[in-house]
């Protein structure tokens, strides 16, 4: 067995592969599982980076399509192997399993293309995944659900087996008819035709041999049955042997078939099962990372001195086994390079160094680590650890001489790329000579390795940090009133061993105790006092911190509140202003219509003018009431005429009395009530009306007929030509009726509709509406030079 590198050395000390069997736990094939458990960090900056963007794009992909899943991925690469040996045949189980490998293919190839557009790395995948229909479709006929050569992989191949049932069939009812006969005293009780040796055999007592005869194949446990071919199954034994065998012929030419059939697509299939292998460990990493809820981290460049940060970060092992487990931050800028790390036994410190050596080597693997928004990390070209009592008893080697072993590795062989965990550095030997050993050994590698993060219980290697910028004190927070780690990491504060405040808790004499206070170094006891302050200090600072958190959240919540109030009030607004356009379109659509309907009675009130007053001219008469309400009309569908509220009390009105009509401004007599409908004379004009639309009013003075009219409108503009083209047979009328309203309003003597030609769907639109109104005395479909059956010109009528 090769020795074990340095780097390897210290990923089995910080626990690496439990990490990746955590997340090869989640991938759905053994073959995805071992590419999980072969990951090893990349080493540099691109390929890690990239790792962790391919992480990163499967996650979003999931998230997308929570209920995906990888289809199987079976295990054939003995059979890919065999295909590339010529005159090599695959037997069943091999085909099936290259049958699933293109089956999966084709599947995960169409899922991902789908959906794939934004998720690069993952679309890249599918780029090496086969669709090959044709070659699926025949593994498919040749082989059934159990993996084996179907009766349909040949003609020939159903004709035997068929033939093979029949005899088989045949034999088995003689064979029962000839075993019913046999004498009471040879037959066995319950006893069925068997197989032995590959042949049919009737099973007798042993007594009764002679009597059958044949050939015997074997016999019971006890010896007291024998299984016998009896003569007159030989000859139909052979025949199905003789089937057996050209069915084993034919079978062997299938599986030769379909083996060269794959032959040449070695390489295809290959890229596909390690397309497929890729995208199941890529699955089993994205799940981890969505079950963890952690953030991919930013990488920077190899050994990067300027970049250390760490936001809400966990030891993933113990994420996994305890809900409660603690985040830590640590924020390092130039030119820190060493952190230590003192505190009590038991209060985390060694989980705490493994936790940061995890983080990066998972970044690094393309596993996102359980850490926060905004962690940021360098990129460790190579790995060292001391961690835990390495001591061997086969090379000599003590605790202290393992670890100084080590240590020489680490000083020898570590860069500015160099990540170096220790811990107890200095230990385990004589502690002042240790203390002065450790020291020299950590400013070393502040100026060595890209970053060390080390930790002692050596009180004289605490005051180092104020002796060189480039190290850092660290301690885990530990509650000196119960004696407890809170597991929190303090920067910046060393960590005091409480082992005398422990001792009396575990039940040590006062006096030995106090005796043991004595014997403390002055300086010791200045540290621990100042430490000690520190800690009251910042209990209190952390009531403070908390006191402003509950106010944060609370001012978050009244935010939270503001807004949702505003969005409501603009919500309000959006409604009411809909609403006023609802209503204010209704008003119109009604007034349009009763406009219309006075339209039709301008008309027959012209017609009884004219029979009344014979040969008078009515044309004034007849001429502004046309006009009045063709105004009112086209005001109404441009828009510029005031919506008016429309009443909603009915009102009760009898004929003769005098009303207003909301919707319109206009007042007049009631002529004649006809259901819920009042006919009203509004100064000449007879217009039909719904009675709740009606308010009562008082007789107004009667109106000069010949004036400018009651109505006050401008005047619309008229063209004599109107383009219909590209229009849909349901928009003709919008545009034409205002345009033959503007006509008659101007007078003009004729119109132009141009409608084109194409099917005639818009000159049949056009022809009916001309026939309906009776303003028009006549309309034609243009001459040669007018434009032909694409043009209709109507002639107006002369006011």
């Amino acid at each position: 067995m090769s020795p074990e590198s340095p780097h390897d050395h210290a990923l089995r000390l910080i626990e690496f592969p439990r990490i990746l069997e955590l997340v090869a736990r989640l991938a759905t094939s053994p073959l995805g599982a071992e590419r999980v458990r072969a990951l090893r960090p990349h080493l540099e900056r691109e390929g890690a980076t990239r790792a962790l963007a391919a992480t990163d794009d499967m996650v979003t992909f999931l998230l997308r399509t929570p209920a995906w899943a990888p289809p199987p991925v079976p295990d054939v690469r003995a059979a890919l192997k065999r295909l590339e040996t010529d005159g090599s045949v695959l037997d069943e189980e091999a085909l099936a399993g290259i049958a699933t490998l293109l089956r999966s293919s084709r599947r995960a190839r169409g899922e991902i293309r789908r959906r794939s557009e934004a998720f690069g790395h993952v679309g890249e995948l599918a780029d090496g995944l086969v669709k090959m229909t044709d070659v699926e479709e025949r593994l498919d006929r040749s082989l059934d659900g159990a993996g084996e050569v179907a009766d349909g992989a040949s003609a020939a191949l159903a004709r035997l087996r068929r033939r093979m049932r029949s005899e088989r069939s045949t034999l088995v009812a003689r064979l029962e008819r000839f075993a019913g006969a046999l004498p009471e005293r040879f037959r066995v009780a319950d006893a069925s035709i068997t197989i032995r040796s590959g042949r049919y055999c009737v099973p007798i007592r042993r007594e009764g041999r002679s009597h059958v005869g044949g050939l015997v194949h074997d016999e019971s446990a006890s010896s007291r049955t024998l299984f016998i071919e009896p003569p007159l199954a030989i000859e139909p034994m052979n025949r199905v042997r003789e089937l057996e065998l050209s069915e084993r012929r034919e079978v062997r030419r299938i599986l030769s078939e379909l083996t060269e059939l794959l032959r040449p697509l070695v390489d295809g299939l290959r890229g596909c099962l390690e397309a497929l292998t890729e995208i199941d460990a890529l699955f089993a990493r994205a799940t981890y990372a969505l079950a963890h809820g952690g953030t991919r981290p930013e990488l920077g460049a190899d050994g990067d001195r300027g970049i250390y940060r760490i936001r809400g970060g966990y030891h993933p092992i113990l994420l996994a086994v305890d809900e409660r487990a603690v985040p830590f931050d640590l924020e390092l800028a130039r030119p820190e390079t060493v952190v230590l790390v003192s505190g009590p036994n038991a209060g985390g410190k060694t989980v705490l160094i493994k936790a940061i050596g995890l983080v990066s080597a998972m970044a690094q693997s393309g596993i996102v680590p359980p850490v926060g928004e905004g962690t940021a990390l360098p990129t460790f070209r190579s790995f060292f650890a001391i961690i835990g009592d390495e001591q061997s008893i086969d090379a000599s080697l003590s605790t202290f001489s393992a670890q100084i072993a080590n240590l020489r590795e680490i000083v020898e062989r570590s860069d500015r790329s160099s990540l170096v965990l220790i811990d107890e550095i200095g230990g385990n030997t004589d502690p002042a000579e240790g203390s002065a050993l450790a020291a020299a050994t950590l400013l070393r590698l502040a100026g060595q390795a890209a970053l060390s993060v080390v930790t002692t219980h050596l009180g004289d290697l605490k005051t180092l940090a104020g002796e060189d910028e480039r190290v850092v004190n660290a301690s885990l927070q530990f509650d000196p009133g119960t004696l407890r780690p809170t597991y929190r990491l303090v920067r910046d504060r060393p960590g005091r061993s409480y082992a005398l405040e422990i001792s009396e808790r575990l039940g040590l004499p006062a006096d030995l105790l106090a005796a043991a206070r004595g014997r403390l170094s002055t300086g010791t006891r200045a540290l621990e006092a100042v430490l000690s302050e520190l800690e009251v200090r910042e209990e209190e600072l952390g009531r403070v911190r908390a006191r402003l958190e509950v106010d944060r959240r609370e001012l978050e919540r009244e935010r939270e509140g503001l807004e949702k109030a505003m969005a409501e009030a603009e919500r309000r607004e959006t409604e009411l202003a809909r609403r006023e356009r609802t209503l204010e379109r209704d008003a119109r659509r009604r007034a349009e219509r009763y406009l219309l309907d006075a339209r039709r009675d301008v008309e027959g009130a012209i017609e009884r003018l004219e029979a009344r007053y014979g040969q008078e001219d009515p044309a004034t008469i007849a001429k502004e009431a046309r006009s009045a309400v063709e105004r009112s009309l086209q005001e109404l569908r441009s828009g510029t005429a005031e919506a008016r509220p429309v009443s909603k009390g009915a009102t009760e009105v009898g004929a003769g009395d005098f009303v207003r009509v909301a919707s319109l401004g206009r007042g007049g007599r009631v002529l004649e009530l006809r259901g819920g409908r009042a006919i009203i004379d509004a100064g000449g004009v007879r217009l039909t009306v719904p009675v709740e639309e009606l308010e009562a009013d008082e007789e107004p003075s009667r109106p000069r007929m010949r004036g400018r009219g009651t109505l006050r409108t401008p005047l619309l503009e008229a063209r004599s030509e109107v383009d219909l083209r590209g229009l849909r047979a349901d928009e003709v009328e919008a545009l034409l009726v205002p345009a033959i309203d503007a006509a008659i309003q101007a007078d003009l003597p004729s119109l132009r509709i141009i409608h084109g030609k194409g099917t005639g769907a818009l000159r049949e639109v056009v022809r009916e509406l001309l026939a309906g109104d009776r303003r028009i005395p006549s309309f034609r479909l243009g001459s040669h030079e007018e434009g032909g059956s694409g043009v209709t010109v109507v002639e107006l009528v002369k006011w």
